[in-house]
């Protein structure tokens, strides 16, 4: 049986190199075996961080008989294409979000990793972090009593317009699937719900034809309302609030706890005051070491494929509720 999990990473993305990939190194059940890059840079990054083997191309990665899994950090628009790719070569993915660009590219790419036995997860890391599973306790707890509201924002000022692929229609560019997804995500898990209507309204660049902001509305079953905003063209944000009859929970580090060290804060307010709860926990690891544990456990990651498409299927609504300008509602 095997003790650890050997990586293969597709691409030198920032976030593979800055984020995942140390964070690999850090875990006690996972190695970087192998990087590839089609761009020339994998042979320096290897050199940097100490990978054993360098690839100029992905296919020959995912020819390496010795690599279990690949974390893939390729743009939007790549990610079926390559997801595919490393499931018929037998590799379990751990593919950055948005899944793909639609519900219907998300399901392709799952049948396909189910038809080859290997293992898919979406990498929300967010989702790790101790502090969101203490908010639903919270909640369950009745200590805020019936919840009513939620909302939920994430934004930063994206200044290198001129090159970004965050901006890149073909690419899978705008905000929404960049920074959107998180709060969607959030949104749906923390409620533990799925809405039954979408409304959102988009601010396009016009140059671009992509969602520089983009500001959602949310109605589900049990009578919960819930909000969400996402934008290029914000200050640095990212938070959700959870509203009910007696009182209220602040998540102000909801997503990128590793800008501050690890540190997630829970702020409950009720009738009888307030209290801070601190909450630790180291995001990219807690990500890459539970997706390698289900493998080496061969079980299901407890995010779930059929989670993963039905955020996506939330997406593609909220995207077709920007076009059309109005809202749309969700048959059940």
């Amino acid at each position: 049986m095997m003790e650890n999990i050997r990586w293969g990473i597709l691409s030198t993305a920032n976030i593979a190199l800055t984020q995942v990939l140390p964070a690999i190194q850090r875990s006690e059940n996972g190695k970087v075996l192998a990087i590839a890059s089609e761009s020339g840079k994998a042979k320096k990054a290897a050199e940097e961080y100490n990978i054993p083997k360098a690839y100029d191309s992905y296919e020959a990665l995912l020819r390496d008989p010795e690599i279990d899994a690949v974390y893939i950090p390729l743009p939007n628009h790549l990610h079926k294409k390559w997801v595919m790719e490393a499931a018929r070569s037998g590799k379990h993915i751990l593919c950055e979000k948005p899944a793909a660009l639609t519900h219907e590219e998300t399901k392709e790419m799952i049948n396909t990793c189910g038809e080859h036995g290997v293992t898919f997860m979406e990498a929300f890391m967010y989702q790790f972090h101790p502090q969101h599973q203490r908010v639903r306790e919270i909640i369950q707890s009745g200590e805020i009593g019936d919840v009513k509201l939620m909302r939920s924002s994430f934004s930063f000022y994206l200044d290198d317009r001129e090159t970004n692929i965050r901006v890149a229609k073909e690419k899978g560019g705008g905000s929404l699937y960049d920074v959107g997804c998180y709060s969607i995500h959030a949104i749906r898990n923390i409620l533990g719900a799925e809405p039954v209507e979408v409304s959102v309204q988009g601010v396009i660049d016009p140059e671009r034809k992509v969602d520089l902001s983009a500001f959602g509305y949310l109605k589900f079953e049990n009578g919960i309302q819930a909000s969400f905003d996402c934008s290029f063209d914000m200050a640095f944000r990212h938070e959700y609030e959870v509203v009910g009859t007696k009182g209220k929970i602040h998540v102000p580090r909801a997503f990128r706890t590793d800008v501050d060290g690890g540190e997630g804060l829970v702020i409950v307010q009720t009738e009888e005051g307030e209290r801070t709860e601190q909450h630790y926990g180291d995001i990219y690891e807690l990500q890459v070491s539970h997706f390698a544990q289900a493998i080496l456990e061969n079980k299901e990651p407890i995010y779930r494929v059929d989670n993963t498409l039905q955020n996506m299927r939330v997406i593609d609504w909220c995207y077709q509720s920007m076009e059309q300008k109005e809202p749309v509602a969700v048959l059940r």
